[in-house]
């Protein structure tokens, strides 16, 4: 099969390693030759409760059953949809309580920059440097890495961006901008938390000069912090939020809730102002509220925080400079790029799932599912620390770059 994979399906990279799936079950992925990976990726934070969880996996074969897709999105009422859309509703803060299902989060982000500069008549988008919201043309487009955008330009125009947590650069936020939008942490640009002022500043600028505030939370959301979404631990409400990855259990989605009002925008001048035929598709959808109802009732908000602790506490090792990140969104920084691709690759043929960062090349990425057990947090933590030993041996310990 392997061969088959690198001649028939597309390649991203040139370094993928074909693993060939047989099966995976909670924390843990199976290959064809009956080896044993404890996923530390979670199908970079798809998968909050682990591979083929019995709660999830028993609604999408119920909603099977029932039916699949019958009419594109927004015309007919189905249950699911219409259950997950009310259940985002009663989690998120007032006004943000209607909510368009898509199939990705770069689709959502793409139906937010179309629906604030519908609302607001104005076109300049302000998104963050080093941000990462997808890859589609206008997720692209809100990237400020030049070697991924020069190949594919031209993108869509009047984007701006300033720097992520500087208090200094929210005056470029003017009554020229349609949206400001913001990762709630920053993931490929090294897990980067901000700070509660300069959230609750930009929040303040952005209402001081009409404009949106689109918060992303496709990799931070859906508990993976300790919280639901993360931007609520700012206190802050912005004016769109953005879900989706980890949302529907490890089926594709993604969301964009907002008020009533601003979503009213997309049904006239011009109706079908955002089309899709299989956003709010009623098997992952019922996934997606299977898994929401599950991380409330299960607990796994509660241990967030004394899990991050016990990483951290593990991850302590002079070939590690810092563990940046929140609850289970976490990173190992090494001393510096030059052996991060082999270090995963090793801790892989050591039986753990590590992955990399777009941004920060010196990153371990550690996006385990919630269910994640201390034994397991150990056996993960050493044998990363394992690994480094072999390519850093004389590693001083040193402060963060």
């Amino acid at each position: 099969m392997k061969d088959d994979f690198y001649h028939f399906q597309a390649q991203t990279t040139p370094f993928a390693p074909g693993i060939e799936i047989h099966h995976a079950k909670g924390n843990y992925i199976y290959d064809k030759e009956g080896h044993k990976y404890l996923d530390m990726v979670a199908g970079v934070s798809a998968l909050p409760l682990g591979h083929c969880h019995p709660v999830v996996t028993a609604a999408i074969k119920n909603q099977v059953d029932r039916y699949m897709h019958v009419m594109v999105y927004g015309e007919y009422a189905q249950e699911p949809a219409v259950q997950l859309c009310k259940k985002l509703a009663a989690l998120l803060p007032d006004p943000l309580e209607t909510t368009y299902l898509l199939n990705s989060g770069t689709e959502a982000i793409e139906a937010s920059i179309k629906l604030a500069r519908r609302i607001t008549g104005k076109s300049q988008i302000i998104a963050m440097k080093k941000a990462y919201h997808g890859n589609t043309m206008g997720s692209l487009s809100l990237m400020d890495y030049e070697e991924r955008k020069a190949p594919f330009r031209p993108l869509i125009p009047d984007i701006t961006h300033i720097n992520f947590n500087c208090l200094q650069d929210l005056k470029f936020i003017t009554q020229d901008a349609a949206a400001v939008i913001i990762e709630s942490i920053q993931g490929g640009a090294g897990f980067k938390i901000p700070s509660n002022l300069w959230m609750q500043q930009l929040s303040k600028r952005c209402k001081e000069t009409d404009t949106l505030l689109i918060v992303d939370e496709i990799q931070p959301g859906v508990g993976r912090t300790g919280s639901m979404f993360y931007f609520t631990q700012h206190h802050i409400v912005p004016d769109m939020v953005v879900t989706g990855k980890g949302l529907a259990g490890g089926l594709p989605i993604g969301a964009l809730t907002t008020s009533k009002e601003h979503m009213s925008y997309f049904k006239e001048e011009p109706m079908l102002g955002h089309i899709t035929t299989f956003g709010g598709h009623p098997v992952i959808a019922a996934a997606a509220l299977a898994t929401l109802t599950e991380i409330e009732r299960g607990g796994y908000l509660e241990q967030m925080s004394r899990k991050e602790g016990h990483f951290r506490d593990n991850l302590q090792h002079r070939n590690i400079v810092e563990v940046r990140g929140k609850g289970l969104m976490l990173i190992a920084l090494l001393p510096d790029d030059q052996f991060t691709t082999q270090i995963v690759d090793e801790c892989r043929n050591r039986g753990v799932i590590f992955f990399l960062l777009l941004y920060e090349k010196r990153a371990i990425r550690i996006t385990p599912p919630y269910a994640i057990t201390d034994s397991e947090i150990e056996f993960a933590c050493t044998i990363l620390k394992e690994v480094t030993e072999i390519y850093y041996p004389n590693s001083p310990k040193i402060a963060c770059l």
